[in-house]
């Protein structure tokens, strides 16, 4: 009984000190990790702090934003005005153009306990990743995913270091209402790239009162074959303007099947967006045959200012591009943002560090490893300090070598602008510029922020452009489709007033003064425009004019053509050219042809008008006779004398009285 009692108390007593053990260091908070250890001062910096960059190191801007992060990760642990004395450590990670493999490289980096990853550049890979960063309160920093959709409030933690696609589609819209285009052919890669580019700049041309007439979408591994029986079928469209929004590393394929196709020609129109810059700008040297296949090309590349810290950093880019340590690809605009998104980093750390953030983690009881699973999520864990240092990040305002780093309300940076380029020759010239500030201008945007915002018609320029087919003459941006039917107009079949427009049995089928005008408008135009006249109604009764019109609106009938009044409400369900004719009370009176006879003068003088004249004459010369005859002796003499006096003095006095 002695044993068991000492036993029963040697337990009871282990099970106080285990209780003790636990109230003091709970399971949640007893974390080692790279960057500081739970057990130490929370006050005090940590040596080393972890940073991840999530992207695919071998694509276009993926090789330009390896040595810019790491060139970045390099001036940040050598400048000693930040972060003071704290080392960055960076943790790359392939997430190889795929999303599953992004979202198992991401889960995998995250168990090295980051607290800020850079990356990705692809958005579709970003979709996902936010997901986990989500869960993690780790703010993911990408200067390569542009789909507006992940500026929403669903990704908290996500925050974009380049402008959004939003502004970059809101500048071709007005490039295309800039030169007066209605209608655009949208040639985009299906995804969430793509899909989403493709949804705002038809928002964006709802806006100027155009549209997308048809949305040509390809998966982004499909063959020449495939976009050739594409383009093919764009061909055949009204439109020939072509919005181009791909991915950097196919997308020259679309204009190689182009330029086979004939559709680089004159009355082409190709707008593509910054992928293409992108290219070329990361090459040496680009080809001939390339730089023939893009003639006349306008593109748009993201606008950067030409400070001294662009310059000084353009420098060491060409100096580290020679030691082949990177193994990189030239210069692009991506470059510039990935290296301010790692000092956008630091500069946030820095002021985390200082205003007492801590860098501990903590386990999710959420994640948790089921039996047989090898996923280890449980070796996952929370970043506690994640939601202060993304608040932090937000307020960050400072000059990088890509302009101004500053987030708007809504996580946008500041300013965004555009280069708009015009491919010719062997490169490429700048036309214009676009910004958000003052949309079109051939000004550097940063010299109209000082100015009153202004986006009149007015206000708007651009330089001359050198289109597609070597011509400077700006193309209309449409065809007639040579699939197209022609154009169905239709005619009242009156009963009465055959003159304006009736059935005629000539070849054209109908007859009168509307069809008369109406062809002489069509001869005006300098292109054919194939047409066919229907009549509506049965000749016997008159048509009902409202139904005609409402039949027009319904696209039961291209146009009409006729002795259409125009109403009121007529003009809400169509248009209506200008009047031709105009109507109202008339009075209409028979014409006869006169002739002609010297003595018309004398017609509206009746007889006893003549009599009265005779008679005022007579009176006039008598009361001069009366005044003068005393005292004047040219009114004496023979009464003859006396008369044809006073017939000559009346009619003097009257004509030069009259006069």
């Amino acid at each position: 009984m002695e044993e068991v009692l000492l036993i029963s108390r040697f337990i009871t007593r282990s099970l106080i000190l285990l209780s003790l053990w636990f109230l003091c260091f709970p399971p949640g908070v007893v974390c080692d990790t790279g960057n500081v250890s739970a057990s130490s001062n929370s006050s005090s910096k940590p040596k080393v702090i972890n940073i991840g960059a999530l992207f695919t190191l071998n694509s276009v801007l993926g090789e330009a934003a390896k040595p810019a992060i790491q060139a970045a990760v390099d001036d940040v642990n050598s400048d000693p005005t930040i972060l003071n004395g704290v080392q960055l450590k960076l943790l790359i990670s392939d997430t190889n153009c795929s999303g599953f493999i992004g979202t198992m490289e991401a889960l995998q980096l995250m168990e090295s306990d980051v607290v800020v990853a850079i990356g990705p550049q692809s958005s579709g890979i970003s979709h996902v990743i936010s997901h986990v960063v989500n869960e993690l309160h780790v703010p993911l920093l990408s200067f390569g995913a542009t789909d507006p959709t992940l500026s929403s409030m669903q990704y908290p933690y996500f925050l974009r270091t380049t402008p959004s696609d939003h502004f970059q589609m809101y500048a071709i819209a007005d490039i295309v209402d800039y030169y007066g285009w209605r209608e655009v052919i949208a040639i985009f890669v299906d995804d969430d790239y793509g899909r989403s580019g493709i949804s705002v700049l038809g928002d964006a041309l709802a806006k100027k009162r155009a549209k997308i007439s048809y949305k040509a979408a390809f998966s982004p591994g499909d063959t020449e074959s495939k976009i050739n029986d594409l383009l093919v079928e764009v061909n055949l469209m009204e439109s020939r303007v072509y919005v181009v929004h791909v991915n950097p590393d196919t997308g020259l394929n679309i204009f190689s099947v182009a330029k086979a196709l004939n559709m680089m020609g004159s009355g082409y129109v190709w707008i593509a967006t910054d992928w293409l810059p992108s290219y070329l700008d990361s090459k040496d040297a680009v080809d001939s045959n390339t730089m023939n296949i893009l003639q006349g090309v306008i593109a748009l590349r993201h606008y950067t200012p030409d400070t001294d810290l662009k310059k000084s950093f353009m420098s060491k880019w060409n100096n580290l591009k020679y030691k082949g340590s990177a193994g990189h690809a030239g210069f692009n605009s991506y470059a510039l943002y990935a290296y301010d998104s790692v000092w956008l980093a630091a500069h946030a750390l820095d002021v985390f560090l200082n205003e007492g953030g801590n860098l501990s983690f903590s386990y999710d009881p959420k994640l948790h490893d089921t039996n047989g699973s090898m996923l280890h999520l449980a070796s996952l864990r929370v970043f506690n300090g994640g939601e202060q240092l993304l608040q932090t990040l937000l307020r960050m305002n400072f000059t990088g070598v890509s302009g101004q780093i500053q987030f708007d309300p809504d996580k946008h940076l500041v300013h965004p602008a555009y280069d708009v380029l015009n491919i010719v020759g062997t490169g490429t010239r700048r036309i214009g510029y676009w910004s958000n500030y003052s949309h079109l201008s051939v000004v550097p945007p940063e010299t109209l922020y000082t100015k009153p915002p202004n986006i009149s018609i007015g206000s708007q320029h651009f330089y001359s452009v050198i289109w597609p087919g070597d011509t400077t003459s700006t193309p209309r941006g449409w065809v007639f489709p040579n699939n197209g039917q022609p154009l169905r107009i239709a005619v009242p079949n009156r009963v009465g007033y055959k003159e304006f427009a009736s059935k005629d049995k000539s070849p054209q089928g109908v007859r009168g003064y509307c069809i008369d005008v109406f062809e002489a408008a069509i001869s005006l135009l300098p292109y054919a425009v194939p047409r066919t006249y229907m009549l509506y109604g049965d000749g016997k009764r008159n048509p009902s004019y409202n139904e005609l019109v409402s039949r027009v609106a319904q696209n039961v009938y291209d146009a009409a053509v006729g002795d259409i009044t125009i109403v009121t409400n007529r003009t809400k369900i169509v248009d209506f050219t200008q009047p031709y004719m105009e109507s109202g009370l008339v009075v209409v009176a028979l014409v006869k042809e006169a002739k002609s006879n010297p003595w018309a003068f004398l017609k509206p003088f009746t007889a006893e008008m003549w009599f009265v004249t005779a008679l005022f004459f007579l009176f006039v010369g008598a009361v001069v006779w009366i005044l003068e005859h005393r005292i004047n002796s040219e009114f004496r003499g023979p009464p003859r004398r006396q008369l044809i006096t006073v017939c000559w003095l009346g009619f003097v006095m009257t004509v030069y009285g009259c006069c």
